[in-house]
Parts: structure tokens; C-alpha cells; sequence
């Protein structure tokens, strides 16, 4: 299970503290111009050490593609590429080789395979969503051509959060501070809180909330192929998710049906929406207004504290983790939530095409 997607397809390889993180990426369309600075500027969203509430671990995370792509455009073959590891410290690891984190997958590794790479999560490592930040940044590239944006941004950081509809907010601004929040008085207050936790060795989680405009009418499948599964699906595979909400979501449970409908009206001979409390999704499929929904990350498992634990023989100890570690994945995972929705859409957007004459 290391390949996602149906026509577009990402299939990635990589430890943490491996050699390199990189994929093929098999169904890309021909013909679509390789803007290389844009993909770089796309990895350097995600990469770690670039500010002071992220990991310390120091990588250039520059991608070297292999194969599928001539002159600077897609040639439709398959997509090779890799991003080499140079900053790795592995010996910040030596005291858990054989102790279980807690809330880690060392155990459940461990029990499914005997075996696990125990330096920064082998394969369980976020680093491995580099793979997936340069296959959403090409898929970016495809859906330019469709109208289609995608924008994420930090919307909650443990007790600070926005309290208004994404509609308020400049999301033009959410790169103008380190957590990548559109309100820049509560960016300041949630970069200052995750600074304060980071101080204390500890970790807090918030949520990541995802708006698409553009997005055509008619993507998605019926009963087991809905939109709304295949991004909650794609989000849920993200290091550290643990929730995933569209459109109102929980939001309006208080509300009759008569109150939270959408309603339809012509719109100069074009049949829109009054209102979008279904997140852009009908039946499972597209409707053309603006996408959104949240997506909810725990607290980084990895405290820099003692913490009671057991050692794989089942000897309670006492751990005390040592590295380099995010005290809040928020302001790293903004790009990865972009990447996995739009590698999403540009598949079924393929899939779709498949259904018409």
C-alpha cells in the first residue's frame, strides 16, 4: 500500500533516515509545462529548520527528477524522482532501538512485521510526505490549467483558533507568517504558544482547514467512489490525522433539515447555490461551489520529557526522547493537505473523463 491514486497514480520509497525519500508518479498527462521553481518552492513549505517553531534537522529537500519529462514538459511516461537525506542524525535514536515511543507505530510495526528502522520512525516518518508534496505540486501544475486553486492554512492551534467562515479572511496572506494563518494578530499568538511549548519539551496539535475553488461540476463516483470519501481518505493517510470534516461537518447538528439545506436558484440562466453548507459536494460529487473542509492533527507523539513506556521484552521504563522534532506539525502539514487534495481532484478529475464519450 505505497501507491495512491487510480489513473494518477504516486507510488513513493524512502526512510526518514535512509538514503533518499522518492516515487514515480504513473498517468500524468502529456504536454504539461514543469515549472521547476514552483515544485522547489512547494517542498520548501514542507521542508524542516525553516523557522524557529519547526524541527531544527537542516535539508535542502531538492528534488532531482529521473525521468518523464523533456524540454520542461511532460512526456506522459512515468515521472521518476528522488530527494536525497543529508542531515541525519542517528544516534539521537540509539536509546529507543528497543522501546516502544508512546502513541508511535513502533509497536504496531513491530508486531506486524518483526522488524522496524527505529532511527526517526524508518518509514512512519513525515519525511516520507516529501514524496507526496512533489506529486501534489505537479498535480498543482495540471489543474492550473482547469481554474482549479487550492488553499490551506492553519485554522486552530490548540486554544487559539479563527472564529469566522473562510469567506472573511485574505487567504493571499497565509504565507506572510510562520504558522500560515490568515489572521495575522492570532498567527502571532499561536507562534508564540507553539514557541512556549517547544520551550517545555512538549507538543500540541490544531487543525488544517482546505478551501478549492474552481473545482468543475461532475467529479466523483457514486456509493464507493464519493469526493468527499476519497479526500477524507487522502487526508486520513497524513502522519498525525485524526479527524476529517467537509462543509459543516459537525458544525450544524443543532439545525433542521429545512435550515441546513442549500438551496437552488437561477442565476441568470445558471443554477446556483444560496448557500454552501455542503462543502461543494452533492451525492458524493462535485458541484461546483467552493470545496472546504478540516482536517484535525494531534499533538507530534515525540515529547522531549520523560515518559513511562515498555521495552520489547515488556520491561517498564522510562523514556526520554532525544532529537530534533516539531512541537506543532501545523505550519509544515499546510502544504501536505494542499498536495494530497490536489493529487485527489487531478485523479478523478482523469477518472471522470474516463466515464464520457
Amino acid at each position: 500500500m505505497n501507491t495512491f491514486g487510480n489513473i494518477f497514480r504516486l507510488t513513493s520509497f524512502g526512510e526518514s533516515h535512509g538514503k533518499a525519500i522518492g516515487g514515480v508518479i504513473d498517468g500524468f498527462p502529456a504536454g504539461i509545462a514543469i515549472d521547476m521553481d514552483f515544485i522547489q518552492n512547494e517542498l520548501a513549505r514542507r521542508r524542516p529548520g525553516q523557522s524557529a517553531i519547526t524541527t531544527a534537522r537542516k535539508e535542502a529537500d531538492a528534488v532531482e527528477f529521473l525521468s518523464g519529462i523533456y524540454e520542461g514538459v511532460s512526456t506522459g511516461c512515468p515521472i521518476g524522482f528522488v530527494v536525497w537525506n543529508t542531515n541525519q542524525h542517528s544516534n539521537d535514536y540509539d536509546n529507543m532501538k528497543e522501546v516502544f515511543r508512546p502513541s508511535h507505530s513502533d509497536y504496531t510495526y513491530t508486531q506486524k512485521y518483526g522488524i522496524r528502522d527505529h532511527r526517526g520512525g524508518g518509514r512512519s516518518s513525515a519525511r516520507e510526505t516529501i514524496a507526496r508534496v512533489v506529486g501534489g505540486a505537479l498535480a498543482k501544475l495540471a489543474l492550473r490549467q482547469l481554474g482549479i486553486r487550492i488553499t490551506a492554512f492553519t485554522s486552530q492551534v490548540g486554544p487559539f483558533k479563527l472564529d469566522k467562515d473562510y469567506t472573511a479572511y485574505d487567504l493571499e496572506r497565509i504565507e506572510d507568517n510562520p504558522v500560515r494563518c490568515p489572521d495575522q494578530e492570532l498567527a502571532k499568538e499561536m507562534a508564540d504558544y507553539i514557541f512556549k511549548i517547544k520551550g517545555e519539551g512538549n507538543t500540541i496539535g490544531g487543525v488544517v482547514s482546505c478551501v478549492v475553488k474552481g473545482c468543475p461540476i461532475g467529479l466523483g463516483e457514486p456509493v464507493f467512489g464519493k469526493l468527499h470519501a476519497a479526500l477524507g481518505q487522502a487526508m486520513l493517510s497524513i502522519n498525525a490525522v485524526k479527524g476529517f470534516e467537509y462543509g459543516r461537518g459537525f458544525g450544524d447538528m443543532e439545525m433542521k433539515g429545512s435550515e441546513q439545506n442549500d438551496i437552488f436558484y437561477n442565476d441568470n440562466g445558471h443554477i446556483r447555490l444560496r448557500t454552501n453548507r455542503s462543502g461543494g459536494i452533492q451525492g458524493g460529487i462535485s458541484n461546483g461551489e467552493d470545496i472546504y473542509f478540516r482536517v484535525a492533527f494531534k499533538p507530534v507523539a515525540t515529547v522531549l520529557m520523560e515518559q513511562p513506556t515498555v521495552d520489547i521484552n515488556g520491561n517498564e521504563t522510562i523514556l526520554k526522547a532525544r532529537g530534533r522534532h516539531d512541537p506543532c506539525v501545523l505550519p509544515r502539514a499546510v502544504p501536505i493537505v494542499e498536495a494530497m487534495t490536489a493529487m485527489t481532484l487531478l485523479d478523478f478529475y482523469l477518472l471522470n473523463k474516463t466515464t464520457h464519450l
